[in-house]
């Protein structure tokens, strides 16, 4: 730990004001993007300068000082600073930016627009030149006092000496007093150098304990930034996503996308790898990512037929389709394309990214890449399709990995409305709760209560008594009736009535207990059925069938 510590410097020092504003104004001393916005009010930076005018100590400037370039905030107020000339440092400031902007925007009068438009104008801020020891020294409400008496603070530092003769004579030694107070002002700083950013975020989190802490994504959006290349990561992700969203596949995380790109560059995803990703190669490599991320969903769609994002039992999942379609531009097809399955339900089965998701992630493009050379991996943890397995597993829970699965296993066979056979409309908002409007309980959880009081209230609410339907049927034709009551009724209405049970991989057959309101029968039957489906997907091993 010392030879950690010591690799980083702490350097305690001193700034004064006019080096201080000309480097702001010079793009040597930037404020991170990560930084949250200016909050200061006129009153908070009266208050500042008031302690300046005094000598009073006002907290200390932390300025991480690196070769790298960040996203930054490039303009306060009106004003608009340069780049760091080529060859500098950058001075990052870590902590003092509410300080540092307000002495600022005093300093040249700014007017700043909030997010509700209104406008504060900072040069509304004045030096009572006629304070005694007990009075107010630096006001934002001039009510009360002649002209003569106070004088704006930015006229105070940059008025000419013709205005300041002729309108505040009397007070000409004040004025010095105070100015020199400012221009001799030594602003307490601590310079980090050699940290990496990672570290300096830390720095920052920790300063900022009260805060949120910065995510993964913050610090690559800040450290991937290149303003020449105009390449800015959060606008790149937006892009994505709200390309995504044309498709319903819009609740795909930044950490996911980060991930993706990662296993692109080096073959792994922690934190600690993200963190050291080169910037240039992280650039240049974005657009085959965002491709091939992007191949990925279309497959995930079309082949598996996963409609929304909100369906996938892991986003992870994204991460090791978008690193085979980074390799393979083409669709799978054959052997490649029955491997790719057969690890995306083992993944399901065995609830792979449920913990450790990135060391497993970097494991697996071991497993990616035997499939990319068509040979079949061997996989450390055997799968279970057994009809006693699913039972086992499948309380009803919309948030398990393992239902989600289940889900997809009936979203596969694209299921439509008992009433008429019209497709049923399923979407990420409705997704996100187990009482989603999508959700049904094929025998009313309300009805079980009250007619078979004996069945567990776990064996019914299950993935086994689980379709996925439209709101209507759902809330008002449904209701907690009986299955063979509202079947019944859809049977004289509807022709095509077993094909659209079918789709939801039920039967109202003889042998189904679905007229018959028969719950065991009918639990078992669909196990049965959930069970076909999911061994048509896996390759079953030798050592799955022994374990």
């Amino acid at each position: 730990m010392d030879n950690q510590v010591s690799q980083y410097q702490s350097l305690p020092g001193n700034m004064l004001y006019n080096n201080l504003i000309s480097n702001i104004e010079q793009g040597q001393i930037k404020i991170p993007q990560f930084q949250r916005k200016f909050v200061w009010s006129i009153e908070e930076t009266a208050g500042l300068i008031d302690s300046i005018l005094k000598g009073y100590p006002i907290g200390t400037f932390i300025i991480w000082e690196t070769n790298d370039r960040l996203r930054s905030v490039r303009n306060i107020g009106n004003f608009q600073f340069p780049d760091t000339p080529d060859g500098n440092t950058v001075q990052y400031v870590l902590d003092g930016q509410q300080r540092m902007t307000s002495l600022y925007v005093a300093l040249r009068g700014a007017k700043l627009e909030d997010d509700n438009g209104q406008i504060t104008d900072y040069s509304e801020i004045y030096v009572n030149l006629s304070a005694k020891s007990d009075d107010s020294l630096v006001l934002t409400d001039k009510t009360g006092y002649q002209d003569t008496q106070i004088i704006r603070f930015v006229d105070l530092l940059n008025g000419s000496l013709s205005l300041l003769l002729s309108k505040y004579n009397d007070y000409i030694d004040a004025i010095d007093a105070y100015r020199k107070a400012v221009q001799t002002y030594q602003f307490s700083k601590i310079d980090v150098k050699n940290a990496p950013i990672e570290v300096a975020t830390e720095i920052f989190t920790r300063i900022n304990i009260g805060g949120k802490p910065l995510t993964l994504f913050e610090i690559m959006a800040a450290k991937t930034y290149d303003e020449a290349k105009k390449f800015d990561l959060s606008e790149k992700y937006d892009a994505l996503i709200e390309n995504l969203s044309n498709v319903d596949y819009d609740t795909i995380s930044s950490s996911t996308v980060l991930q993706a790109v990662s296993v692109c560059l080096v073959r792994e995803c922690t934190r600690k790898s993200i963190l050291n990703l080169e910037k240039q190669k992280f650039i240049d490599v974005w657009p085959q990512v965002e491709s091939a991320f992007e191949s990925a969903v279309d497959y995930l769609r079309s082949f598996y037929k996963i409609p929304v994002s909100q369906l996938l039992p892991y986003d992870a999942l994204l991460v090791p389709f978008t690193y085979y379609f980074f390799h393979h531009k083409d669709i799978p097809a054959g052997l490649q394309q029955d491997l790719l399955q057969d690890y995306f339900w083992r993944c399901v089965l065995t609830s792979r990214f449920s913990s450790a998701a990135e060391t497993k992630l970097t494991q697996d493009m071991k497993l990616i890449d035997k499939i990319l050379n068509n040979e079949q991996p061997v996989y450390d943890v055997p799968i279970d399709t057994s009809v006693e397995f699913i039972r086992n597993h499948g309380y009803f829970s919309a948030g398990s990995a393992f239902i989600k699965g289940m889900l997809c296993l009936l979203a596969y066979q694209q299921p439509v409305s008992y009433q008429n056979n019209g497709i049923v409309h399923i979407a990420n908002d409705w997704l996100k709760q187990a009482n989603s409007k999508n959700y049904h309980h094929f025998f009313p959880k309300a009805y079980m209560r009250k007619a078979h009081p004996e069945v567990d209230d776990w064996l019914v609410n299950h993935i086994g008594n689980i379709t996925i339907v439209d709101d209507f049927l759902n809330k008002r034709s449904i209701r907690d009736r009986a299955p063979s009551k509202y079947i019944s009724e859809y049977m004289a209405q509807n022709p095509n009535l077993e094909k659209a049970l079918n789709s939801h991989l039920i039967s109202a057959a003889s042998g189904w207990g679905v007229l018959e309101d028969d719950y065991q029968t009918f639990f078992q039957n669909r196990l049965n059925w959930f069970c076909e489906e999911l061994n048509k997907r896996v390759i079953v091993t030798q050592a799955d069938r022994t374990a």
